[in-house]
């Protein structure tokens, strides 16, 4: 239906093969997409450069959202080996361990700034320097879940960040809107990733969803590359701000 032959697009977010940036990185680039892909640190290389090896990324670097030299360091790669950036996907997050598995209201201050800082404002910082090399618009994609705007048991302080993260795309979709610069969020189901292990009892809402969603599957990582294509596709030049649930209707019961 839609091809993305010849978009450039930035990935931010791989930690292994069972990561949303993965899935996302796959189906971008099975639609014709060149692919710049990033790893947190050292630690992570050896796990994510063999992905972005066998996706053909054209570029490759260490980026942490907390170090603004590595963040200019890959937008200045991008803009010198390309000169454009058609799409940005950013798939991070984090709250330390002791303030996400405490109550919300008993979060640190500490962990809470850190929590918007990696998790929502990053996405910001990346936007506005995405946005002079999408002269001819593009789409900026990042992550939510349904723990945004409902309360999920054990999803904790997570659940204020999201919100904080769909409200950003909001706003941030009304005002790149006339530049033809789209943005969204991607709300997938839950599921299986490094991200998601660090959620307390995280395995019962796997089995909670899988049997409240409608179709009674679980979401794949595929499933939230399909859309993420799609959204970042010339035929959803149209649509912006929107969260996207992808979730096999578990976001519609009661």
């Amino acid at each position: 239906m839609f091809s993305l032959q010849g978009q450039k697009a930035l990935i931010v977010g791989i930690a292994n093969e069972n990561s949303i940036a993965y899935g996302c990185a796959q189906a971008l680039r099975a639609q014709g997409a060149d692919l710049a892909v990033t790893w947190l640190n050292a630690k992570a290389e050896p796990y994510v450069r063999p992905l972005a090896e066998s996706l053909g990324a054209e570029i490759m670097m260490p980026l942490d959202v907390s170090a603004p030299d590595q963040l200019d360091a890959v937008f200045d790669e991008i803009s010198t080996r390309w000169g454009r950036l058609d799409t940005l996907l950013h798939s991070i997050a984090f709250a330390p361990r002791d303030d996400l598995h405490g109550r919300v209201i008993d979060c640190s201050s500490e962990g809470f700034s850190m929590a918007m800082d990696v998790s929502v404002h990053s996405f910001l910082r990346m936007i506005k320097r995405a946005e002079p090399l999408m002269p001819q618009g593009g789409t900026c994609l990042s992550v939510s879940f349904f723990g945004a705007s409902r309360v999920v048991d054990h999803y904790n302080m997570m659940g204020p960040v999201k919100a904080a993260l769909e409200s950003s795309v909001r706003y941030a979709a009304a005002e790149l809107g006339e530049k033809g610069i789209r943005v969204h969020a991607l709300s997938p189901g839950p599921l299986a990733t490094r991200a998601a292990s660090g959620i307390s009892h995280f395995d019962e809402l796997l089995s909670v969803a899988a049997q409240r969603a409608p179709t009674h599957q679980l979401t794949t990582i595929a499933d939230v590359g399909a859309m993420a294509a799609f959204l970042a596709s010339p035929e959803a030049r149209n649509l912006t701000g929107g969260v996207h649930d992808i979730d096999g209707g578990y976001s519609i019961t009661a």
